[in-house]
C-alpha cells in the first residue's frame, strides 16, 4: 500500500508542469515491513531514485533503504567538507537487491520526521527562491507554515538544516530552498501532496495578485509571424547544430511557445539571460547561461548568420574562462564549451542535447527559467545563485560519477536521418535499424499514413514518440515536397547526418511494349527523386559542416542487363553513377555518398506488391508467391535477400568502421555472378 501510494502520489504531481519538471524533483514514503532475515518488523524508506522521472515513476525506479542505518550516519557526518562521501555509504542502507541508485537528495527525505516527503521545483516557488528578497517575501506569503531555507548544495548538510527546521516549527508544511525550489511533508500521501500544492499554488496566486504586469519590461521588438519565424527557423538550424556541436555532435529542438517569445521580446531578456538559471536541475541541462544572438528580428539572414559565428566564439571562450575561475585539482575536465540554448529574438529558441529527449528537456527546462524569471521581476528582483556555486554542481564528482554510469552511446547516436520511401520494404526495415541503432529518424514516403504507422512503431518505447521519429508526406518527383520534407527533418531534430535514397517502383516491359510515360515516371522517381532528395539534404549537410552520410539504395540491374526492364534498369544506373560523382563532388566537404545494390527484395516489398512482382514471375515462368524462392536459387549462396538484409548493409556504411569508404556499391544479391562489380 505504502508504494502504491507513493506512485499515485508522484504520477499526479509529475503529470502537471506547474509542479515540477521532466526528471526533476523527488518524492518518499517511510513505513514497516516485515524483515525477511529477521523475521521482524523493519523500517524502511522508499524514494525516486538518481535520474528518475516522477510522472512516469514505476516500482523499479525507487531505492529502498533502511531507516536505522539511514539515520545512524548522522552520528559519523564527518562535516560538509567531505559530505560527498555520505553518498556512497546510501548503499550500505539499501534494502534488498535490485532497486533505483539513490539521488543526492535521500538524505533529506530520510531525515525529515515526516512519512511522506515532497521536494519539487515549481516555476512558482523558484520564483520565491530566487528573488533577491525571498525570505522575507516567504514569510509574507505563508506566515509559518513554510519555512525558509538559505541556499545550500544539495546533500546531507541540507537534509540536516530541513530537519533541524522542521522539528523546530511544528506547524509547518514545508519550505522553500533558497535558489533552488521547495520541500513539503506529512503524515500520509494525501496530506503530504495536498501540502506540496498549497505551497506551489499559493506562491503562484500571490504573484499573479501582487506582480508588476510587465516584469520584463516593454516590448522592444514584435516576433516575426509564424511563416516567417519557421522559415528563418529552418534556415538557421543547421548552422546553429554545427556551431554546437563543436566539442559533440549534438541533436536539436526548436521552441516558438508564446513565453519564449514574449521573453525575447521585451528590453530586459539580455540582462536576465546573462544572469543565468538558478535551480540545480535547470542549469545542469541548460548550462550556465544560453547564447543569445544581439540583432532584432528584421536583421537580415545574413547578418544573423554572421553575427551568431561571432557570438559562439566569444561564447566558448567565456565558458573557458568560466572553468578556469572555478575549477580546482579535484575538479573533472571540462566537458564542452558549447551553449545548450540559443536565443534569437523573433525566431525563438534551440536547445540542444546528446540526443532529441534531452535536447526538448533542455528547451522545456528553459520555459521554465523564464517563468521563473517573470515570477521574480514580478515581486522582487531575479537573484539566482553566485556562479560559483553554479560551478560547484555543474562540475560536481557525483554528477560526474553519474555521467559515467551512463550506458554507451550507440553508434548512430546524435545522427538524424531521413529515409524515402520509408512507410514499407527496405525503406521501413532501413528506419528501424537506424532508429535501433540509436539516430533520429524521419521517415519520409508519398503515403504518409504508412510513414506515420513506421514512424510511430519507431517512438513506441519512447517517453515522447516524436524525440525517435517522425513521418514526413513527400513525392521525391516534386521539387517542392522534397524541399518541404528536408525544412521538417531540420525543424524535428536539427538538422540532418544520414539520408537514405530508397523510394522507387518498376514496370517490367520489354523494349516496344515500354511507352515515354513509364520511362518517364521511372527516371523521374529514382533519377531525379534521388538528385533533388541528395542535393536539399547536401545544402543542410554543408551549412553544419560536420560531413554526413547519402546512401542511395540502387539494384542489381544497375550493372546486370536484365531482360524486359530497359526503363528500371537505365534509372538504376542513373543512381549508381550519380553515388560516384557526388562521392567526387561532397568528399571535401567530408561528405560519403555510398550505394546497395540489391536484387530479388521481394517479401514486404511495395515495388512486388504493386505488380513488379507478377510482371517478373511471368518473365522467368514462376508462380509469383515463389518468385523469393526462385530468386534464392539462382544466387551462390542460395538464400533469400530480405529487407532486413539492404537495412544491415547501410548501417555498415554508416556506423563507424568504415568511414574512409566513399564511392564504393555494396552488392546484397546472395551472390549474382553476372552483377559482379568490376
Amino acid at each position: 500500500m505504502t508504494v502504491t501510494e507513493l506512485l499515485d502520489r508522484a504520477h499526479a504531481l509529475g503529470s502537471d508542469p506547474r509542479n515540477t519538471n521532466f526528471a526533476g524533483g523527488n518524492a518518499s514514503a517511510k513505513g514497516v515491513e516485515r524483515d525477511p532475515v529477521t523475521g521482524g518488523d523493519v523500517e524502511l524508506m522508499w524514494v525516486k531514485g538518481s535520474g528518475g522521472d516522477l510522472g512516469t515513476l514505476s516500482a523499479e525506479g525507487l531505492a529502498v533503504l533502511r531507516l536505522d542505518r539511514l539515520r545512524a550516519m548522522v552520528d559519523g557526518y564527518p562535516g560538509v567538507e567531505r559530505e560527498d562521501e555520505m553518498v556512497a555509504a546510501f548503499d550500505f542502507c539499501l534494502h534488498g537487491k535490485g532497486g533505483a541508485a539513490p539521488s543526492i537528495d535521500t538524505a533529506m527525505h530520510g531525515l525529515v520526521d515526516a512519512a511522506h516527503v515532497d521536494h519539487l521545483h515549481p516555476d512558482s516557488g523558484i520564483a520565491i527562491a530566487t528573488a533577491q528578497d525571498g525570505p522575507e517575501l516567504t514569510a509574507r506569503i505563508f506566515g509559518d507554515r513554510v519555512l525558509w531555507v538559505p541556499w545550500r548544495r544539495p546533500g546531507f548538510q541540507l537534509g540536516l538544516d530541513i530537519a533541524a527546521l522542521q522539528a523546530a516549527n511544528p506547524q509547518a508544511i514545508g519550505c522553500v530552498l533558497g535558489g533552488h525550489g521547495i520541500t513539503a511533508w506529512g503524515e500520509t500521501s494525501q496530506e503530504c501532496q495536498a501540502n506540496s500544492l498549497e505551497i506551489i499554488r499559493t506562491a503562484a496566486r500571490y504573484i499573479e495578485e501582487h506582480g508588476r504586469p510587465e516584469p520584463f519590461g516593454p516590448v522592444i521588438h514584435e516576433p516575426l509571424d509564424e511563416a516567417a519565424r519557421r522559415e528563418r527557423a529552418a534556415a538557421l538550424f543547421p548552422l546553429v547544430r554545427g556551431l554546437c556541436s563543436t566539442d559533440s555532435r549534438q541533436v536539436g529542438h526548436y521552441t516558438d511557445s508564446p513565453e519564449v517569445l514574449d521573453f525575447l521580446s521585451r528590453a530586459e531578456h539580455p540582462r536576465l539571460a546573462a544572469l543565468g538559471t538558478s535551480c540545480p536541475d535547470h542549469f545542469l541541462r541548460t548550462k550556465v547561461a544560453p547564447l543569445v544572438v544581439d540583432l532584432p528580428p528584421e536583421a537580415s539572414l545574413e547578418e544573423v548568420t554572421e553575427r551568431l559565428r561571432v557570438l559562439h566564439t566569444a561564447y566558448r571562450a567565456e565558458y573557458a574562462a568560466y572553468y578556469e575561475r572555478h575549477a580546482v585539482d579535484t575538479s573533472p575536465a571540462m566537458r564542452g564549451a558549447d551553449p545548450a540554448i540559443v536565443l534569437v529574438p523573433g525566431v525563438g529558441m534551440f536547445s540542444f542535447g546528446k540526443d532529441k529527449q534531452t535536447a526538448r528537456v533542455a528547451g522545456e527546462f528553459y520555459v521554465n527559467a523564464i517563468n521563473v524569471m517573470r515570477g521574480a521581476e514580478a515581486v522582487s528582483v531575479y537573484a539566482p545563485i553566485p556562479e560559483s556555486e553554479k560551478f560547484r554542481i555543474e562540475y560536481w564528482e557525483l554528477e560526474e560519477a553519474k555521467l559515467r554510469r551512463l550506458p554507451k552511446p550507440k553508434p548512430l547516436a546524435g545522427r538524424v536521418a531521413l529515409v524515402t520511401g520509408g512507410g514499407s520494404g527496405i525503406g521501413a526495415a532501413t528506419a528501424r535499424r537506424l532508429a535501433a541503432e540509436g539516430a533520429c529518424v524521419v521517415v519520409a514516403d508519398r503515403d504518409l499514413g504508412s510513414a506515420e504507422k513506421v514512424a510511430a512503431e519507431l517512438g513506441a518505447r519512447a517517453h515522447r514518440p516524436s524525440d525517435v521519429a517522425v513521418a514526413a508526406a513527400v513525392d521525391v518527383t516534386s521539387e517542392e515536397q522534397v524541399v518541404e520534407a528536408v525544412r521538417q527533418a531540420v525543424l524535428a531534430f536539427g538538422g540532418l547526418d544520414l539520408v537514405v535514397n530508397n523510394a522507387g517502383l518498376s514496370l517490367s516491359r520489354a523494349l516496344l511494349e515500354t511507352t515515354l510515360d513509364d520511362w518517364n515516371l521511372q527516371h523521374d522517381v529514382m533519377a531525379r527523386g534521388s538528385f533533388l532528395v541528395s542535393r536539399e539534404a547536401a545544402r543542410v549537410l554543408l551549412l553544419q559542416e560536420m560531413g554526413g552520410d547519402i546512401v542511395y539504395i540502387s539494384s542489381k540491374n544497375a550493372v546486370f542487363a536484365g531482360p524486359n526492364n530497359v526503363a528500371y534498369g537505365a534509372a538504376k544506373a542513373d543512381q549508381a553513377h550519380q553515388v560516384r560523382l557526388l562521392a567526387a563532388e561532397l568528399g571535401a566537404h567530408g561528405v560519403r555518398v555510398n550505394g546497395v545494390n540489391p536484387d530479388g527484395v521481394v517479401r514486404g516489398s511495395g515495388i512486388f506488391a504493386s505488380g513488379w512482382g507478377a510482371n517478373r514471375a511471368a518473365v522467368y515462368g514462376v508462380e509469383e508467391e515463389k518468385l523469393g524462392e526462385f530468386y534464392a536459387q539462382r544466387t551462390l549462396l542460395k538464400r533469400e535477400v530480405l529487407p532486413e538484409h539492404i537495412a544491415a548493409a547501410v548501417f555498415a556504411l554508416t556506423g563507424g568502421d568504415l568511414s574512409l569508404t566513399t564511392g564504393l556499391h555494396i552488392p546484397v544479391d546472395a551472390g549474382v555472378a553476372a552483377a559482379f562489380l568490376r
